[in-house]
C-alpha cells in the first residue's frame, strides 16, 4: 500500500490518535512538519490519501505552507486521492474550494456536543450517531463549499463537517490523544484566556475532567471515520 501523507503545521499539534490508529493496522504513512522545516511535498502522486492536521494559524493567514496544503488537497481531490481535514485543515479544504473561512458565531474549546444531520452520507461517515462530543478549538469556521453536503452543526457553529464524494472536513479534533489533551490544557495565551468564561469555552481543568467520559468515545468515532476515510484505498 501506498504511504499516506500527512501535513502537519505546528510541531504541537502532530498526528495524535491519528498516527496510532494508523500504525496498529500496518498502514504506512509520511509525516511533513512545516515547523520543524520540513517542506511539504509537491505533489500527491505516490500517496494513497491526505490528512491535513490542525494549527493556531487563521486559514486565511499569507504563509506559504498554507497555500502549499491547498494546492496538495486539489490535486488529491482531483486525483480521486481522499482527504481528511481535521479543523485547520478543514477550513484549508474549505479554501481550497471556493469558500470563505471567517469568524465563528461562538469560539469553541474543549468538549463541546455536535449533532449530525439526517442523511445516508452523514450515517456513512458517523455511524448511527445523532450527536457526540468532540474536542474542539477554534475561533474562525468554514462556510460550505459549492457542492459539499454539510453533516454536523453545533449550537456555536452552523458547520462541523462537510464532505466531498470521499473526502470528509472536520472543525473539530478526533486526532486528540491523552498527551495533546494534557498539553493543551496547560496553555495560557491572551486569546484563549480573553474568551474563558463564554458558555463553549472550557478552562484547561474542564477538559482534563471531561476526558474520562468523553474521549474515549471521540476515539471510537474517530476509528469509524479514518475506517471510512480510507474503505476505497486499495493495496
Amino acid at each position: 500500500m501506498k504511504p499516506v501523507l500527512v501535513l502537519q503545521h505546528l510541531t504541537q499539534d502532530g498526528p495524535a490518535y491519528l498516527g496510532r490508529w494508523l500504525h496498529e493496522r500496518s498502514v504506512p504513512f509520511e509525516v511533513f512538519n512545516t515547523q520543524a522545516g520540513e517542506a511539504f511535498p509537491s505533489q500527491v502522486g505516490g500517496y494513497s490519501a491526505l490528512a491535513v492536521l490542525g494549527g493556531e494559524m487563521s486559514a486565511n493567514d499569507p504563509l506559504p505552507a498554507l497555500r502549499a496544503a491547498e494546492r496538495l488537497i486539489l490535486q488529491a481531490m482531483d486525483a480521486g486521492v481522499p482527504v481528511l481535514g481535521h479543523c485547520l485543515g478543514g477550513q484549508l479544504m474549505a479554501r481550497a474550494l471556493g469558500a470563505r473561512v471567517v469568524d465563528s458565531p461562538r469560539p469553541e474549546i474543549g468538549w463541546q456536543r455536535l449533532r449530525v444531520r439526517p442523511g445516508a452520507e452523514a450515517r456513512a461517515w458517523f455511524g448511527e450517531r445523532e450527536e457526540a462530543r468532540v474536542f474542539q478549538w477554534h475561533y474562525e469556521a468554514f462556510e460550505l463549499p459549492a457542492g459539499a453536503k454539510g453533516l454536523a452543526h453545533s449550537e456555536a457553529c452552523p458547520h462541523q463537517a462537510f464532505a466531498v464524494g470521499p473526502h470528509l472536513a472536520m472543525q473539530f479534533h478526533v486526532e486528540l490523544d491523552e498527551t495533546k489533551l494534557h498539553a493543551w490544557a496547560g496553555a495560557d495565551d491572551r486569546r484563549f484566556n480573553a474568551v474563558l468564561g463564554e458558555p463553549s469555552v472550557q478552562s484547561g481543568a474542564d477538559m482534563l475532567r471531561d476526558a474520562g467520559p468523553h474521549l474515549a468515545g471521540q476515539q471510537l468515532l474517530a476509528a469509524h471515520i479514518y475506517s471510512r476515510w480510507l474503505s476505497g484505498v486499495g493495496g
